[in-house]
């Protein structure tokens, strides 16, 4: 099982890494403008947002579904390829792409959670950080025409679903599937400052997740240095998940929020610092809070707030990296330039202020392993 769910984090998250990091130059050197990119890659988050809300009233994530977003990710990723010099086709197949991923991680982190000690899930997820650091740090070196990125990405997204697939034949083992019924009582309203934060806090990515390439690169840093930025971060993202266990045991919304403020501080150290590599690599070191701290506590806390496990992972997935990154990929697009980070920075103090009027209680209280 354990070896299963590895395989699997790496390969996805090797997949996000290649769309992530190397697409958005990809697109550029195919004649789209920024613009351009910020809309496509709003594409995907956006799906990601809407299928929660499909599979809360007409669908239940079975093994099926799963298997078969699994199926549709990769032909996806061959449509990407296919229809690149369109942009109406082009951002179709990224919405295809997009709604496949938006089911298959939640279904993962589900089985994830409910099978395997918590202590442990930090140790297993940072194989989804390793492989996103391996394939920056070798498309960084090796990459030199922007066009044979599409074949890393069939390679990654193939890899996914055998890996995937392999994941499927545990589900049998988990509690009896949510049903329709269940998945309609699911309410977001009544938490609904936690999910405001949520998306506040991913909107503020858009800039780093679509632009930060382009944004070192123009300030006189190399494509290769910008990919060791990126891995860098990965790294101490890795050794967070590795030791997070101890911190796991304090109040969860008290790490919610710490990782909020840290993630402020981290877009006003690049907007200060544009072309200081120590000041990159250094902001890059946050990650580890901004992401891998963040990602763990919130995932944790729906896990334990909700009863509909699946729908509610999917709907952080859909809310956070979904809607908020969305949101984020159109704003970071059209406010490119010397102020975005700036402008991220603010977006994020005001996610950490709405956080505070989330009313607290025992759900967030330590976590304790099984």
């Amino acid at each position: 099982m354990v070896y299963a769910l590895a395989l699997f984090y790496f390969f996805y998250f090797a997949l996000v890494g290649v769309y992530v990091i190397f697409m958005p130059k990809a697109m550029l050197s195919f004649g789209y403008s920024e613009a351009d990119v910020g809309i496509i890659f709003a594409a995907t988050p956006f799906m990601r947002f809407l299928i929660p809300f499909l599979f809360k009233k007409y669908f239940v994530l079975s093994n099926a579904v799963y298997v078969w977003s699994l199926i549709i990710t990769f032909v996806g990723t061959v449509l990407i390829y296919f229809w690149v010099s369109d942009f109406w086709l082009y951002l179709l197949a990224n919405l295809i792409f997009g709604g496949a991923m938006g089911i298959a991680l939640p279904y993962v982190e589900s089985v994830a959670l409910a099978s395997i000690p918590k202590e442990r899930y930090g140790k297993v997820r940072l194989y989804g950080s390793i492989g996103f650091m391996l394939i920056a740090l070798w498309l960084g070196r090796v990459l030199v025409d922007f066009g044979d990125v599409f074949w890393y990405l069939e390679a990654t997204a193939f890899l996914t679903l055998i890996a995937g697939y392999w994941v499927g034949h545990y589900d049998k083992a988990q509690p009896q599937e949510e049903s329709k019924e269940q998945n309609a009582s699911f309410s977001l309203a009544e938490h609904k400052y936690f999910w405001i934060s949520v998306f506040l806090m991913q909107v503020g990515f858009g800039g780093f997740y679509n632009f930060f390439t382009i944004y070192e690169t123009s300030h006189g840093i190399s494509l290769e240095m910008t990919s060791w930025m990126w891995s860098f971060g990965v790294i101490c993202e890795i050794v967070m998940l590795y030791f997070q266990g101890p911190l796991l045991q304090r109040n969860l919304l008290t790490l919610l929020k710490f990782s909020i403020f840290v993630t402020a501080i981290r877009w006003m150290m690049l907007y200060l610092y544009p072309s200081s590599e120590i000041i990159a690599f250094a902001s890059q070191s946050l990650h580890a809070f901004s992401f891998a701290l963040y990602h763990t506590a919130a995932i944790t806390y729906i896990f334990m707030l909700y009863t509909q496990k699946r729908l509610a992972q999917q709907f952080f997935l859909g809310i956070a990296f979904g809607l908020g990154g969305s949101i984020g990929a159109l704003l970071a697009g059209q406010i490119y330039g010397e102020s975005i980070f700036l402008i991220e920075s603010i977006i994020t103090f005001v996610a950490f202020g709405v956080l505070f009027l989330h009313r607290d209680t025992k759900k967030s209280q330590p976590f304790r392993a099984n």
